[in-house]
């Protein structure tokens, strides 16, 4: 029986061996000690008897073993040598009553390499055993600023307190994401029934994931089951059975496919990037009325966002009063926006703008169950494919704000009021910065967080003896304060100098004709396995600054001066040397950022007076959105 079970193994061991042979890969086994780095920069730990997952034990600890085994841990010794009636033996002994003795292994980057039992291990793997026990030492490298080794220490981390092993992730941050998607506090331990719940779990979903082709995916199963636990909450995917399981990772695909992409996000900078042929849009069947709707988290009389995006859809309905019916739905929390969109979806909706990156989970959920309904997020650098995203470049309006705070203040001391340190507030607050630096090389910003943790900003700004304020961006209906825009404080008094402006309507009316004129779908021919991001500036009109009388004529001309320049490409706000808090960003005077080097700043101009506040810092109810879109972690 031995026999002819080696016999079969050894036929797949030669199979592997010569397919890594055909295609120039190492045909046998690794060996741990050819890859270790230098003595002296690793150390080891033991950590006793552990369950090692099979699919992780991928080599041999010494060179001696190797030959004897492909890669894939199935024999290539020929079937009349000792080593075959070894394996042999090995092979009716598991069939008669399984193979119980632990094996000896060391552990490197989380995969596990054989000392004893090389033998046992082929024997298993060929029979598709799970795991296997064994006493494990540990090789931790010393810390490095390579992607790899961070993920790694990131894993250790998350094994302190797990006890898990099993998953792995391609992408920093992901273990404490997990950490933190099952409900767990950094550092906190799970009890033995937490993790036996989680590993039936992540068995369940990696099996399906696999037998739909995941394994043909660059990336690993843990990133595929992290994407679905950001759309499905851990208590929901626990309660689903194995066939419903299935069916969200079939209808998720996209989402695992997004993953593998480095250029995850395709910017679309400017209305008319991307054309339809004249001949198609001639010939372009009539479109469907479009029944939109807007979710809102707050109302428009209590927030100055959502007031911006109320505006918006009045415009809509302003503009194609026959074309368009609109509907707003007020006060929705992360917890209510599942429903809400259904309620949408239901009334027959084909358009809905959900208006902040707190409900992107939501967003996607119902994009996935209803294909047929365009789904579009208001949020900056989110990566999923089954909805759109957009925002507006309001940084270029900030500049000019900034430039207006450095004319103006005489005593060289301005105030920046930011809520949250999310993609694309730390340029505006750069941007500002930079902005009043040109005007002013001896204007200092000092940066205040209103969404902080025990901070009252306007105390702290009455205490720096600031002279001008940038504060919210816009007035709020039910709120009579003139605390708005930037102002130039006189006294207690605020006196406004100007105010940037959100033309969410402007966006909106965009999309709307993108629909009719049947140029939406071409926005996608170039992205097929890309996110799609809309990030319209001053050109297009979405963001605008409106100057007060307040202003000097100068200081009015010069904003217009710059305000032209921006709109039509001569001039970028983040173009030439820059400098940071830490030292130099840009050293080429004719270089500018990137629209990704923009989005993704995490750093401070080196006028700045401040820091970026990590998630820990910040009051509870600016968490969520912080969590979705922050751009410095805990």
């Amino acid at each position: 029986m031995g026999a002819a079970e080696y016999e079969k193994a050894y036929k797949l061991g030669k199979k592997e061996y010569q397919h890594r042979m055909m295609k120039g890969l190492p045909p046998t086994l690794k060996v741990l000690d050819d890859i270790l780095p230098a003595k002296g920069s690793f150390k080891e730990v033991p950590l006793g008897v552990v369950q090692i997952p099979m699919k992780q034990i991928v080599g041999t600890k010494t060179g001696g073993r190797s030959s004897a085994f492909a890669a894939n841990f199935m024999p290539i010794l020929r079937e009349n040598t000792e080593f075959a009636h070894k394996w042999s033996y090995l092979s009716t002994a598991h069939e008669n009553e399984g193979i119980r003795d632990p094996i000896k292994a060391y552990e490197y980057m989380n995969q596990f390499y054989v000392e004893e039992g090389n033998k046992r291990v082929s024997v298993m793997k060929y029979y598709g055993v799970v795991s296997v026990p064994g006493s494990v030492t540990r090789i931790i490298p010393k810390r490095t600023d390579e992607k790899e080794n961070k993920i790694y220490y990131e894993f250790l981390d998350f094994y302190e307190a797990s006890k898990i092993n099993y998953i792995w992730f391609s992408k920093e941050g992901s273990f404490k994401k997990l950490q933190k998607a099952v409900g767990k506090e950094p550092g906190e331990v799970w009890n033995e029934e937490e993790k036996l719940n989680f590993s039936s779990l992540y068995s369940r979903f990696e099996m399906e994931y696999e037998d739909k082709g995941g394994e043909k995916l660059s990336i690993t199963a843990g990133d595929a089951f992290l994407a679905l636990l950001t759309l499905y909450d851990y208590g929901t995917l626990q309660e689903m059975t194995t066939s419903e399981l299935r069916t969200r990772i079939s209808k998720s695909w996209e989402e695992f496919e997004l993953l593998e992409e480095d250029q995850k996000i395709d910017l679309k900078m400017n209305p008319d990037s991307e054309k339809k042929p004249l001949l198609g849009r001639l010939f372009s069947p009539g479109t469907q009325k479009q029944k939109i709707a807007f979710l809102y988290e707050k109302t428009p009389g209590t927030s100055a966002w959502t007031y911006a995006h109320e505006l918006g859809r009045l415009h809509l309905e302003e503009r194609f009063p026959e074309e368009v019916q609109t509907m707003a739905y007020s006060g929705i929390t992360k917890e209510t926006a599942d429903e809400a969109l259904k309620d949408a979806i239901s009334k027959g909706c084909n358009l809905i703008f959900t208006t902040t990156p707190a409900f992107i989970q939501a967003s996607v959920k119902a994009a996935i169950d209803a294909p047929e309904v365009r789904i579009v997020n208001c949020s900056l650098n989110i990566s999923h494919r089954y909805i759109r995203t957009y925002y507006a470049r309001m940084y270029e309006a900030k500049f000019l704000m900034g430039a207006v705070a450095g004319a103006m203040a005489e005593n060289d001391r301005l105030a920046y009021i930011a809520d949250y340190p999310i993609f694309g507030e730390i340029a505006n607050i750069n941007a500002f910065a930079l902005g009043a630096k040109m005007i002013n090389p001896r204007a200092k910003v000092y940066l205040e967080w209103s969404t902080r943790k025990g901070c009252n900003v306007y105390d702290r700004i009455r205490d720096i003896w600031v002279d001008c304020v940038s504060g919210k961006d816009m007035v709020i209906p039910e709120e009579s304060s003139r605390y708005f825009g930037l102002y130039r404080l006189d006294g207690d008094y605020p006196r406004n100098l100007a105010m940037p402006l959100w033309h969410w309507g402007r966006f909106y009316e965009q999309m709307i004709r993108k629909i009719m004129d049947g140029t939406w779908k071409y926005d996608d021919k170039n992205s097929s396995v890309k996110a799609i991001n809309y990030w319209w500036g001053m050109s297009s009109g979405v963001v605008d600054i409106i100057c007060s009388q307040n202003l000097p004529l100068e200081t009015k001309k010069l904003t217009e001066v710059l305000r032209h320049a921006i709109s039509t490409g001569e001039f970028h706000p983040f173009s030439g040397i820059l400098y940071s808090q830490a030292g130099q960003i840009q050293d080429e005077s004719w270089k500018s950022l990137s629209a990704e080097e923009i989005i993704n700043m995490d750093w401070l101009a080196d006028n700045i007076i401040g820091t970026i506040p990590t998630e820990d810092e910040l009051i509870d109810s600016a968490k969520t959105v912080v969590w979705e879109q922050g751009v410095r972690k805990n």
